[in-house]
């Protein structure tokens, strides 16, 4: 029977199986094929996944409203094909298609604020068009480790592949379950100056919360992030990311916000419905670019 249901999750949507097919493909196929293939799988996926396509509408519906049938059809392939380009991006790092992204950044100045403090800086960002994009391209303009942390994926050897494509591509993935992120690892990363960025549209089942309003219903966004930054003494630097074209990203970096080392609840509320007064305002702008697959963000 474990055999049976490891077979299964293999073979998920999420499992190994695919995601080294389209890792062969990235790698070793022509850079043609990373370019113009993308869209294929994009749209057969959003086809064959009947659950994650339902996902994808009703975030839609959220973020801009009713716009008909045929108007969330078009919408939601966009947004699948939009996936697709990045992930098969994403994973040609380190192959011979691998290329440095050409990277739009607005809001440099915040950038520069948060590095001002002289500490590590807690990025905050979501799993929209580019989100693996954007650390190392401020990492590395800032001569930092970029430090990316993630719950654990439920197929090991999915992770594992998709890890190797981050490390090629200059990030450190730290997997932590629950709320571990403000484990003594963590902490010591930010306290020597790195970079340490977490997804705040994510809810896995156990992670403490903070109640928030946001896209104009309610919602919560995770404390762990706000709990590290104030006992690290790090900015929470908001950074959202967009692909705009093949191997194109816009990269929004909002004001960074700072905590005290022992923030009172009203502070940490207030923290998080700016936070999540931020992501509201960026997926609103960029609705097809949010990759919620799973309903996770409701």
């Amino acid at each position: 029977m474990s055999e049976q249901r490891g077979a299964k999750a293999a073979l998920s949507h999420e499992g190994a199986f695919w995601r080294n097919l389209a890792r062969f493909g990235a790698t070793r196929g022509p850079e043609w094929w990373v370019r113009y293939s993308p869209p294929i799988f994009g749209l057969a996926a959003a086809v064959m996944i009947p659950e994650a396509r339902r996902a994808v509408r009703a975030n839609l519906r959220r973020l801009r409203g009713e716009r008909g049938p045929l108007r969330d059809s078009l919408d939601v392939a966009r947004t699948f094909t939009a996936y697709a380009g990045c992930l098969a991006e994403a994973l040609s790092c380190g192959s011979k298609n691998q290329r440095l992204p050409d990277a739009l950044l607005c809001g440099e100045r915040n950038v520069e604020l948060a590095a001002n403090e002289g500490t590590g800086i807690v990025v905050v960002t979501a799993h929209t068009g580019g989100w693996e994009t954007a650390g190392p391209l401020l990492a590395r303009s800032h001569g930092r480790e970029f430090i990316l942390v993630m719950a654990p994926e439920p197929d090991e050897a999915a992770r594992q592949l998709q890890d190797k494509a981050r490390e090629a591509a200059g990030l450190r993935v730290a997997h932590v379950g629950g709320d571990a992120f403000g484990s003594l690892g963590l902490l010591k990363d930010l306290r020597r100056g790195a970079i340490v960025a977490i997804q705040i549209d994510r809810l896995p089942s156990g992670m403490r919360t903070r109640a928030v309003s946001l896209l104009g219903a309610p919602g919560a966004i995770p404390e762990g992030p706000l709990r590290l930054a104030a006992a690290a003494g790090a900015p929470i630097l908001p950074v959202f990311c967009a692909r705009t074209a093949y191997r194109q990203y816009l990269i929004d970096v909002r004001p960074p916000l700072l905590l005290p080392r022992r923030p009172s609840e009203e502070q940490l509320n207030e923290a998080a419905q700016a936070l999540a007064g931020e992501l509201g305002r960026f997926l609103q702008a960029h609705p097809t670019q949010w990759f919620d697959f799973r309903g996770e963000s409701r």
